[in-house]
């Protein structure tokens, strides 16, 4: 199952399954808030709204980030033949970085590229949603319980402040810099199922020309190793969201490019981006 989250006519925050119908993502389904959407599940509770859902195409939603998390934990330098085209070194352990709520961004929204940064890039992802609380995984305990499932990011990055200040908490952080969606789709082997099932394939196109494309076989810290490393040290919460790290192929965006990350099963993650 896959599923969006939109504002409605009345303003309100709404979720609802999506199938694919004829080669596109429809919402077809109204679906109550999960359990980290306090406020969506407040208007449900209050029946702020009173309209009638009626299925409609996904481009025809005034679509929210699918995701209400309390932290986003990314992860760097995941692919080698990423770490190499800027010239670093393979990580011997993952490399983390956290990305404030606030810089998440729904799809079709504009990505605002700030005066101070003269290099702003795109970084295609897939991303972990997780369901269930989650602290210090053993190291034979399965990880799939606490996996919701998967979504797209744009992990978008200004360049040039990120290694001026030695830390990233500036160049990834901006309000708008951390595009997501369109949809979650729920872990399982009708869905996407990179632990399990076939690798996952990410392929990022800059105004239509492809960029980036690799895959999750080609993870230096797979998924479950990742979810093992940062439960060690982090409690993770239902609508956290792990990216998983961008393939080589980064590249500078200018004001008016579009940047588009497609997922296996997941779809297509498409943003404008803008001079602030």
């Amino acid at each position: 199952m896959k599923y969006c989250r939109y504002r409605s006519a009345s303003g309100i925050a709404r979720y609802a399954q999506v199938e694919e119908r004829d080669g596109a993502l429809w919402a077809v389904h109204s679906m109550v808030a999960p359990e980290e959407d306090l406020a969506g599940r407040l208007a449900e509770l209050e029946d702020i709204s009173t309209e009638t859902f009626a299925a409609a195409p996904l481009d025809s939603l005034s679509l929210l980030p699918p995701v209400v998390p309390t932290k986003i934990v990314c992860v760097g330098r995941n692919y080698s033949e990423h770490a190499a085209e800027l010239g670093n070194d393979v990580p011997k352990e993952p490399l983390l970085f956290l990305k404030p709520p606030s810089s998440l961004l729904a799809a079709e929204g504009t990505v605002l590229m700030p005066s101070l940064s003269r290099r702003v890039d795109y970084e295609g992802e897939l991303a972990i949603v997780i369901g269930r609380r989650c602290r210090n995984l053993g190291p034979d305990e399965d990880v799939l319980p606490y996996i919701r499932g998967y979504t797209i990011v744009n992990d978008v990055t200004a360049r040039d402040i990120q290694k001026s200040d030695g830390q990233w908490t500036r160049g990834k952080g901006w309000d708008t810099f951390c595009p997501v969606g369109p949809v979650v789709a729920i872990q399982g082997p009708d869905e996407v199922d990179p632990l399990h099932g076939a690798p996952v394939f990410v392929t990022t196109r800059l105004n239509g020309e492809i960029k980036q494309k690799g895959s999750t076989a080609d993870l230096i810290f797979p998924i479950d190793s990742l979810l093992r490393y940062i439960s060690a040290f982090l409690t993770l919460e239902p609508g956290d969201l792990i990216p998983t790290g961008t393939p080589s192929g980064v590249g500078p965006v200018a004001s008016g490019d579009r940047v588009e990350v497609e997922v296996t099963g997941l779809g297509t993650l498409k943003n404008i981006f803008q001079t602030e």
